[in-house]
């Protein structure tokens, strides 16, 4: 079926069911930020391919709501379906609930899979609609009632993480979580983010592309701890290494009916907004519910000395996978055939012979010329065109390690640019040296320190639209939080940065129709001097690849940011040089001089 034809099907099935408006998120059932093919009822119905996005299906309309990294994208992929485009943050477009609000009256009724939404964003829109006297109907999976041929829950073998990659047995995780309900004074734990229950369990799966997580749920108790997963997924080792920490497993939807027996003198524990509103439902209305942040969030977070010692040994085994595939870039285009896919397909082949790598850590975004401009491209056969040696190549890629997931972009410089192009790729450059380079005091989030790296845009009224920075978990999931840098504050998005935190810091510049730059790193967070004033923190970068000197105008730079990207390419050089061949080595000798 077409777009249309689907859009068609849905509202057939509305009117059987008498909703008059139906929402499709994103999510999944555990709030997952990318979801397994499964869950991909939103792309299913619109045909937009982004990780970010929430459609409104009405008799007379459809909407796709997502953000900046989408817009061209969406705008692309949603040509001839009929479906509109809201820019989210853009000025005088309403947010998905201001327009179900203003478009839906009395007596009309808002459909949507409750296992999809959050219990807290079902309560919003309940008290929200329940002015206009609208009425929620949360029980249909509509888009899956119409959806043939929908691919299966996914059930990938679970692993076990070993301590020495985890830094922290599964006995002593569990036991400082009961400590954190202890203090809370709670007697159950609900948590059902994938990537909390794998940190927490020091398990890994497969069950979303490219996130090594295991489709569960889990429940806490002072006495025990059940998980809700699909039995087929373990093996016997695995369960009998589980059983033998006191998790017992369950099937995987067993969780709903459990929750149905919880007594009114109990205190739970969740986070409504990471729990689905239909297993909050399920919960008796007489039960205590204790709405906090997941108690996994900020020791997952923070990672341990082991983890950070292993994410070193990550970054340089990706960092020389990287290296050599620039390297090869630069001495390869224009003289063999070289498309964005087979340029990935390339860097996947490096990535590969490194010791401990198990996969990508997202797809790759190699985006050449002003396919570079679209924040989050994704070269598909249709898309992907060839690498010529002129302008800029934007390769924003990572890998999973078993010492750790990697995440970097780099712009390179494939020929002649013009001044404007290097004028910004400079700018850009600074503002990711500067914010690498901040010192501050404990007690600072990212917002306080973003503008260290847009301040050279903004300098020339610039900007780019999308988070200076995201947290990165450990061989888990490439964007975690609560750490970020933004300059907006956002609900959530204002967590202190403690040490062993490990952040992205990836600030870009997007000509529409014609280039687009981002330089990334990813740092951890350490303690530097104590005063009189506090503790006060610093950044180490974890990222050692050279940026492209050939995109650099050293006059538009201070003597201390020069000085910053000349200390940080002697490292690279350090780390890197050792594991290159003679070619590659005075190569790398030369991408690494002193400016």
């Amino acid at each position: 079926m077409t777009v249309k034809e689907r859009i068609a099907a849905l509202r057939a099935r509305m009117k059987e069911t008498g909703i008059d408006a139906y929402l499709i998120p994103t999510d999944d059932f555990h709030g997952s930020e990318y979801v397994g093919e499964y869950f991909k009822c939103r792309k299913y119905i619109t045909g937009f391919t982004g990780s970010a996005g929430t459609a409104v299906i009405m008799q007379d309309m459809a909407g796709l709501w997502t953000d900046g990294r989408y817009f061209i994208q969406a705008a692309d992929q949603l040509e001839g379906t009929g479906i509109t485009l809201f820019k989210m943050g853009e000025p005088e477009v309403p947010t998905v609930h201001e327009f179900l609000k203003k478009n839906l009256t009395q007596g009309r009724c808002l459909g949507f899979d409750g296992r999809t939404v959050s219990a807290k964003e079902a309560a919003e829109l309940e008290k929200m609609l329940d002015e206009n006297g609208v009425s929620l109907s949360v029980d249909h999976d509509l888009a899956g009632d119409i959806w043939e041929n929908r691919p299966v829950l996914s059930c990938e073998p679970v692993t076990e993480l070993d301590i020495k990659w985890a830094g922290e047995s599964r006995a002593d995780k569990c036991a400082r979580i009961r400590k954190a309900m202890e203090k809370k004074g709670a007697d159950l734990f609900v948590l059902t983010s994938l990537d909390d229950i794998a940190w927490l369990l020091n398990i890994r799966g497969g069950d979303i592309h490219c996130c090594p997580v295991v489709l569960s749920y889990l429940v806490m108790t002072k006495t025990e701890i059940r998980l809700f997963a699909n039995e087929k997924a373990f093996q016997t080792d695995v369960l009998e290494a589980l059983e033998k920490d006191g998790v017992t497993l369950f099937p995987y939807d067993g969780i709903y009916e459990y929750v149905k027996t919880f007594k009114k003198d109990k205190k739970v524990l969740l986070c409504k907004k990471k729990v689905n509103s239909r297993l909050v439902s399920n919960i008796p209305a007489d039960t205590r519910i204790l709405d906090e942040e997941n108690l996994t969030l900020l020791p997952k977070a923070t990672k341990n000395p082991v983890e950070v010692e292993n994410e070193r040994i990550a970054h340089i085994r990706d960092g020389v996978a990287v290296t050599k595939f620039i390297y090869w870039l630069k001495k390869n285009v224009g003289r063999i055939p070289i498309t964005e896919l087979s340029a990935a397909e390339k860097l996947y082949e490096f990535r590969s012979e490194q010791e401990d790598f198990i996969d990508n850590s997202f797809d790759p975004i190699i985006a050449y010329g002003k396919h570079a401009a679209i924040v989050h491209y994704f070269a598909t056969p249709e898309t992907d065109i060839p690498l010529e040696p002129s302008g800029f190549l934007l390769a924003d890629t990572g890998g999973h390690y078993k010492e750790g997931t990697t995440d970097i972009t780099r712009t390179v410089v494939m020929g002649p640019t013009t001044e404007e192009e290097k004028k910004y790729f400079t700018a850009v450059l600074r503002g990711t040296l500067n914010l690498g380079a901040a010192r501050f005091l404990h007690g600072c989030t990212g917002v306080n320190l973003d503008i260290l790296a847009r301040q050279p845009l903004w300098e020339m009224g610039e900007n780019f639209k999308h988070g200076t920075g995201h947290g990165v978990g450990y061989l888990l999931n490439v964007h975690e939080g609560p750490n970020s840098f933004r300059w907006k504050i956002v609900p959530g998005g204002n967590a202190v940065l403690e040490e062993g935190m490990i952040t992205s810091d990836e600030p870009g510049y997007y000509r529409e129709d014609g280039f687009g730059i981002r330089h990334e790193n990813l740092m951890v967070c350490k303690k530097a001097e104590k005063t009189e004033y506090g503790q006060f923190m610093c950044f180490e970068f974890l990222t050692m690849v050279p940026f492209d000197l050939d995109g650099v105008v050293p006059e538009l730079m201070s003597a201390r940011e020069r000085n910053l990207l000349n200390d940080y390419h002697a490292q690279v050089y350090e780390k890197i040089s050792p594991y290159l061949n003679e070619e590659e080595k005075e190569w790398l000798k030369d991408a690494t001089r002193a400016i």
